[in-house]
């Protein structure tokens, strides 16, 4: 009988076989138990670092006790990259249970997902006294659009419009998916701090048989000399302004009205801007504009006790326009900024322009950012520290009559021109509470003796009545369509 080969022998007469399949069995049962282990020490260091985060903001990720509240490096003093070093933090606890626990903790946060960050979880309310988007801190991606009804759309099918819009921006706004929406485009994702604002321009009144109902207010911008309005990319029936801290979750707002517009109201003109991303900064700053200039320092604060009055019209208004009680006014204006000839300009000439320092925005007449200006010091030689065209003198409501507006704005790019320029500046928008002693004043004023005036070019213009806002059930403008 042929000798057997030692592949064919019996591997349970094999004593060096049983020895290699004990060990493979105690290597994966080892195995098995470091990962358990390093799974359940991941968990305490997770936690320890988002209560250290949480302590650190002084307040939960979500907290909304403050305009700015919930929105990650906003207010609460955590930044996004806070938050992935949180992130880190116990990722690292986990690389001690090695490759083996990995797996096992990407099982269990598909099973059981930590909650969102305070960047996606941070929301506001569309339902209340006034329309969001207005006194809320500008977000990192911004729409505006305009449109125009379509012909044969009256004041019923306007009501309808404006009815869908609110239902969709309440439901969005709260991180809810619209009746109907199927798109999945923000479907991962948080309401970021979405925020949808509608407002009729003059020529809605017209349209909709609704002209007693126009506000004196709501009449049209004078001409200035700087003016080089584009009518296409100007005025509409309607406006909206969406805002979001993510550009998937503002462009899904974008697409949703756009297709419920369909049949009713056509797109008269659309721009997209932005803002720094929240936590892109050590600490919380005042935002800079394209020109690399602090913008926003001498904005009118929602804690001031005059606020409201110079943003909002008042709650008692009453004839025919009483259906403006609790909004406000936009001015939207597309300004480019003229940044190859500006970018020309040594630094003390730009400060001079403006009238502030560019590393901190301190005003050159001395202090720290949000020290008052001093219009009157005089330097060593004789000369104004602060110029006399200089652009916070020309804007200030202390040489305006009081006049102040509440500025919220997006930079915006959109190419190059012909000549290798960028086509590139400031969605500027204007909220007060009657452009007549808000915007018209001042910009009459920078018109006139603004330094910077000579480096921008106003490209398109619009004023919109935006009314106040509504409650659970009812839809924005409202009390204007019904009433």
């Amino acid at each position: 009988m042929a000798e057997r080969s030692q592949d064919s022998q019996d591997p349970k007469q094999d004593p060096k076989r049983d020895a290699e399949q004990d060990a493979r069995e105690n290597t994966r049962e080892d195995a098995k138990k470091i990962a358990e282990e390093g799974a359940k020490a991941a968990k305490p260091a997770e936690q320890g670092a988002q209560r250290s985060a949480e302590r650190d903001a002084g307040q939960t990720l979500t907290s909304p006790k403050t305009a700015k509240a919930g929105r990650v490096g906003a207010g609460s003093g955590v930044s996004r990259r806070r938050l992935l070093g949180t992130a880190g933090a116990a990722g690292a606890a986990g690389l001690v249970a090695g490759g083996a626990a990995g797996a096992f903790a990407t099982e269990t946060v598909r099973k059981d997902p930590d909650p969102l960050t305070g960047l996606g979880s941070a929301s506001r309310s569309f339902h209340g006294a006034h329309q969001a988007g207005i006194a809320d801190e500008a977000q990192a991606c911004g729409h505006l659009l305009a449109f125009d009804l379509a012909p044969g759309a009256d004041r019923k099918a306007a009501a309808a419009l404006l009815r869908r819009w609110s239902a969709t921006a309440a439901d969005l706004m709260a991180g809810k998916t619209p009746r109907g929406d199927e798109s999945g485009v923000a479907l991962d994702a948080g309401p970021s701090s979405l925020t949808v604002t509608f407002g009729f321009g003059r020529t809605f009144f017209d349209r909709t048989g609704l002209t007693d109902k126009r506000p004196v207010a709501l009449e049209p911008l004078p001409t200035f000399t700087a003016d080089a309005i584009d009518p296409k990319r100007s005025d509409g029936d309607l406006w909206v302004q969406i805002g979001a801290d993510d550009a998937l979750v503002a462009f899904h707002a974008l697409r949703l009205l756009q297709q419920q517009a369909a049949g009713t109201a056509r797109l008269r003109w659309q721009m997209n801007g932005f803002n720094r991303t929240p936590g892109a900064t050590a600490q919380p700053m005042t935002g800079r504009n394209l020109m690399g200039q602090i913008d926003g320092t001498n904005n009118p604060k929602p804690s001031s006790p005059d606020f409201a009055a110079k943003v909002y019209v008042p709650e008692d208004r009453s004839g025919e326009d009483a259906w403006m009680a609790g909004g406000s006014y936009a001015v939207v204006r597309r300004i480019r900024m003229l940044l190859d000839t500006w970018d020309h300009l040594s630094l003390e000439r730009q400060e001079k322009v403006i009238g502030r320092r560019k590393s901190d925005g301190a005003p050159l007449s001395g202090g720290t950012e949000t020290t008052r200006p001093d219009l009157n010091k005089v330097r060593a030689d004789g000369s104004l520290a602060i110029a006399g065209d200089a652009h916070i003198r020309v804007a200030s409501p202390a040489t305006n009559r009081g006049a102040t507006m509440l500025r919220r704005a997006f930079s915006y790019h959109d190419g190059f021109l012909d000549d290798g320029a960028p086509d590139a500046g400031l969605l500027f928008i204007a909220w007060q509470a009657d452009p007549m002693k808000g915007f018209v004043p001042v910009q009459r004023k920078l018109d006139r003796g603004d330094g910077l005036s000579r480096f921008l070019r106003h490209e398109s213009s619009g004023l919109y009545a935006v009314p106040g806002g509504c409650a659970p059930g009812e839809y924005v403008g409202q009390r204007l369509l019904e009433g």
